[in-house]
């Protein structure tokens, strides 16, 4: 018997065949098994309108943020160039002009 390899999105090592598709018994994904999924699929950062972002993209800030630390904010509409995606929950590193490096949330940006 040949092992079938665990779930893509829950990594249970639980799975099991049914009607051609594999099934995860935790989270209820199914999946062909003949499709080749990596992580990079995986790992998608939206900004706040749907777009999907990339490495590289300039944002613009739609919302005044605080920053600790600071006397005053990030105002709406400053641009952000040549941001870097990290799977954390503040999704974006970037540097801002007069603040320096900074992690951002996606969902108070929107792709320029």
């Amino acid at each position: 018997m040949t092992a079938l390899p665990p779930c893509p999105l829950c990594k249970s090592t639980f799975t099991y065949e049914m009607n051609g598709l594999l099934d995860c018994p935790e989270c209820g994904h199914e999946w062909n098994p003949e499709e080749i999924t990596t992580d990079d699929e995986a790992f998608i950062v939206k900004d706040s309108n749907g777009n999907i972002l990339q490495n590289g993209d300039t944002v613009v800030v739609i919302k005044n943020l605080p920053v600790k630390g600071s006397p005053q904010g990030i105002k709406s509409g400053t641009k952000v160039k040549n941001i870097r995606l990290v799977d954390s929950d503040h999704n974006i590193d970037c540097k801002i002009d007069g603040f320096g490096a900074m992690a951002l949330k996606s969902e108070f940006v929107k792709k320029a």
